[in-house]
C-alpha cells in the first residue's frame, strides 16, 4: 500500500480576493476555493468554514497575504496585518484567528513572497541566487528572494511604496491613502482606475494609459537594479496581463539605466530578464501549501 501524504492547507489572501485550498503539493491539490475579500469577520468565516467541509483537515495551514504585515515569529504581533489600506483589516489578528479556529500550525507571510517562493521552486526563479518578483495589481509589492529565502528586516519590503519621479507632464495626484504619488499610488489598478475612469482590464492596448503606466514600472525596476543587483524581475499581478506593457517597460528599462549597469541580461537577453511569472497566477497558494509543510 502506498503511504497517504499529508494534506496542507493553503491561503493566498488578496486585497480582492482570497484563494483557499488543500493538497499535498503543486500537483495534488484536492480542493479550491475562490471567493471576494470582504470583512475580516466574514473573509475569515469562510476561510475557516473551507477547511472544516474538508473530507480530511489539514495538518498546518500556510498564508501568504497582502501587507503590510508583521512576518517576524519573535514580535507580539506576529500573523497580524498592520497599516493596510485596506478598509477594516488593519490590526487584523489572520494567522492567530486561522490557528484558533482550526487547532493546526499556521505559517504567516506576505503574498508577493509566497508567489516568490512558488517561482523559485516550480518556476522562473529556478536556479537564481537573487530576484524580485513584483505583483501589479489592487496594490503593488515586491518579495526579493537571496538564497532561496524571502528578504526580512525590521519587517517586510515595501517595493510598492518608492518615490519616483513623474512622468512629464502628469498631474495626477496619485492614490495612495498613504503617499499619494508613491509606485503604489501612480500605478496600482485602483490608481488607473482612478486616473482613467475605467478598470485597467478594459483599457486596449494603444491606449495612452500604457506608456505612462510603464515610465513607472521601468522607475521602479532600476532602482531595484540598482540596490539589489537582482538576476531576474518576474511581474505578476492583474495589471501585468496586458502583455503590450512588458515591451514597453523593457524598452524605458534600457533607457532609464541609460548604459551604467553592464551587463549581457541587461541587452540583448533583457527580454528573459523582465518577464511574467511562470506560474501565472497560481504561484501565491501553490507556495502556501509549501509554507504550510514548513509550519510542522
Amino acid at each position: 500500500m502506498t503511504e497517504e501524504k499529508p494534506l496542507y492547507g493553503a491561503i493566498e489572501a488578496g486585497g480582492t480576493k482570497f484563494v483557499c485550498a488543500v493538497g499535498s503539493g503543486p500537483d495534488d491539490v484536492r480542493a479550491l476555493e475562490r471567493f471576494p475579500t470582504t470583512t475580516p469577520e466574514e473573509t475569515l468565516a469562510r476561510t475557516t468554514a473551507f477547511f472544516r467541509v474538508q473530507p480530511a483537515p489539514p495538518v498546518a495551514v500556510g498564508i501568504g497575504a497582502f501587507g503590510p504585515l508583521d512576518p517576524d515569529p519573535a514580535s507580539p504581533t506576529y500573523g497580524h496585518i498592520t497599516t493596510t489600506p485596506k478598509p477594516g483589516w488593519a490590526g487584523t489578528d489572520f494567522a492567530g484567528a486561522i490557528r484558533r479556529a482550526l487547532a493546526v500550525p499556521v505559517a504567516f507571510d506576505l503574498d508577493v513572497n509566497a508567489a516568490a517562493l512558488g517561482e523559485y521552486r516550480w518556476g522562473a526563479g529556478q536556479g537564481l541566487d537573487v530576484f524580485v518578483y513584483l505583483t501589479v495589481g489592487t496594490g503593488i509589492g515586491g518579495g526579493a528572494l537571496v538564497h532561496g529565502r524571502p528578504l526580512h528586516g525590521l519587517v517586510h519590503p515595501e517595493m510598492g511604496h518608492v518615490a519616483l519621479p513623474r512622468a512629464p507632464g502628469d498631474d495626477f495626484a496619485g492614490h495612495c491613502p498613504y503617499h499619494g504619488d508613491c509606485l503604489e499610488g501612480m500605478a496600482a489598478g485602483p490608481a488607473m482606475a482612478a486616473r482613467w475612469g475605467r478598470g485597467a482590464e478594459t483599457l486596449p492596448p494603444d491606449h495612452p494609459a500604457w506608456e505612462i503606466e510603464a515610465h513607472y514600472l521601468a522607475l521602479a525596476l532600476v532602482n531595484y537594479i540598482c540596490t539589489l543587483s537582482p538576476q531576474r524581475l518576474i511581474l505578476g499581478g492583474g495589471v501585468m496581463h496586458q502583455q503590450a506593457l512588458f515591451p514597453l517597460i523593457r524598452r524605458k528599462v534600457q533607457q532609464q539605466l541609460n548604459g551604467y549597469v553592464q551587463h549581457p541580461a541587461l541587452g540583448e537577453a533583457l527580454d528573459a530578464f523582465i518577464l511574467p511569472p511562470a506560474l501565472g497566477d497560481r504561484a501565491g497558494v501553490l507556495v502556501a501549501l509549501a509554507l504550510a509543510e514548513e509550519a510542522t
